[in-house]
């Protein structure tokens, strides 16, 4: 069966390199010398610290299974995880602000790397506090980095039109080569060096504190706007303005809810469904798989954006179907072809058949994203587009904490078929979307968040 992963690795990376091959070349920006070597900088260190998160991913769960807990404990762990995260994810950005974004990028090297340490623990409440830590990290990792960058841009002077070039780039390294090399090298250490499922944690460590120097010794420190510096309850207030007066936003921030969460559920759950007899998979092989479908789904994206049509808002509808379809295959395989009852030994047929569903799912993921951000420019207004984005991954993460709490509950194909109705539904909302694509709101947000403000009783000393 090792030939079966040679074998979709094999062609996946052809039609990626076919489809990229076979683009037209679009014009060149011309930049400037100071700008190349500032995003070059940026680069270097966001791939470091990509490395340092993707490294970890592939071997999160199989780490804890080895520690000897239950799939409903490692849920709590993870559960732990999303918690801090949507916890400390709604005011990490405030502080980054008023503390330094350099500072704050320094603080998810150090908090992710206590992270990582934890790992060596077989003890339940110090890899708890890793995971605490971890969904710390997280937060910073999704919003210091970037506020850095797009002040410190601004701060020397370059061209807004070549902050584009930076986030493709990042993008590009980030989530993709980097992802499908950290999985590789997860793997050669784990299975090829017989180093263990705490090797990977080490490497990321390593990343991260190479990452952690580059900062410290060529970066700048750049704070915020104080008149950006909003409380969290105005923020709120903003945001449930803006969706209260425009359905498109709101059926915006659902589908993405529903798509996401169905997301993180399946990375909770692939290495459960493809090893259920304790098979013996190569996770981190199969993570830079997947990873290299999503390079593929994102390449059919820029294509499909490339032309007036289909929209965005059709070609979706498709994407979501397909995906729920993907995640039924373990529904079907459980049913339709008989599962061995010895122990351990290679990845199943059944399996295999799964795993060409989940890189499915994964290249669904790849158009997912650059497609939900293009609608995400084109109905969120600019001036409250982070809060709302925030406002959006509070319901997300508590839907993935309520499915992981209760994954011990239903068996695994439950889980699937609850996810698979999820992006049917969104594929249902997308459905309305395209519908109201076009109409025009009936009234603008700011005038209705003006009046709400007006119709507060003043605080008279």
């Amino acid at each position: 069966m090792e030939v079966f992963y040679y074998m979709v690795f094999g062609i996946l990376s052809a039609v990626v390199a076919a489809l990229e091959l076979s683009k037209s070349n679009k014009d060149r920006i011309n930049t400037s010398q100071p700008f190349n070597s500032f995003k070059n900088n940026y680069l270097l260190v966001y791939s470091l610290m990509m490395a340092g998160d993707w490294l970890q991913g592939p071997y999160v769960y199989f780490l804890y299974s080895q520690y000897g807990f239950t799939k409903g404990e490692i849920g709590q762990l993870f559960i732990a995880g999303f918690g801090s995260s949507m916890l400390f994810g709604t005011i990490v950005g405030s502080l980054a602000d008023k503390q330094g974004r350099k500072r704050a990028c320094v603080t998810y090297c150090i908090t992710y790397i206590l992270s990582c340490i934890t790992k060596h623990s077989p003890q339940y409440k110090v890899l708890m506090l890793g995971r605490v830590l971890g969904g710390i990290a997280t937060s910073l990792l999704f919003s210091a980095f970037e506020s850095w960058l797009v002040a410190e841009h601004f701060k020397r002077g370059f061209d807004s039109q070549w902050l584009s070039l930076t986030f493709s780039k990042a993008i590009f390294l980030g989530n993709g080569l980097v992802a499908i090399v950290a999985g590789l090298f997860g793997n050669f250490l784990v299975d090829s060096l017989n180093l263990g499922p705490v090797a990977p944690f080490d490497a990321a460590s390593c990343f991260l504190a190479i990452g952690m120097a580059v900062i410290l010794s060529s970066w700048t420190e750049n704070y915020g706007d104080p008149s950006e510096n909003k409380d969290l309850l105005t923020q709120f207030k903003g945001a449930a303005v803006a969706i209260a007066s425009d359905e498109k936003i709101a059926l915006l921030g659902a589908i993405q809810s529903l798509f996401e969460g169905s997301m993180y559920t399946f990375v909770f759950l692939w290495t459960p469904a493809l090893s259920p007899n304790e098979e013996d998979i190569p996770h981190g092989f199969i993570f830079a798989t997947f990873m290299l479908a999503s390079m593929l789904g994102s390449s059919i994206a820029s294509r499909l954006m490339a032309h007036s049509s289909p929209k965005v808002e059709s070609y979706m509808q498709v994407v979501f179907v397909v995906s729920a379809a993907s995640l039924l295959l373990p529904i079907v395989t459980t049913f339709l072809v008989p599962s061995p009852k010895v122990k351990g030994g290679s990845i199943t047929f059944a399996g295999c058949i799964q795993l060409l569903g989940f890189c499915t799912f994964e290249a669904c993921v790849g158009i997912f994203w650059p497609s939900i951000m293009k609608m995400r420019s084109q109905y969120i207004p600019e001036e409250a587009r982070s809060t709302i984005m925030n406002f959006f991954r509070i319901p997300l993460n508590i839907f993935v904490c309520i499915v992981l709490y209760n994954v011990n509950a239903f068996p695994i194909t439950v889980m699937f078929g609850m996810c698979s109705i999820f992006l049917f539904v969104a594929s249902i909302l997308q459905r309305r979307l395209l519908v109201i694509a076009d109409k025009p709101k009936n009234e603008d947000w700011n005038a209705m968040k003006e009046r709400d403000t007006e119709a507060e009783p003043l605080n008279v000393a």
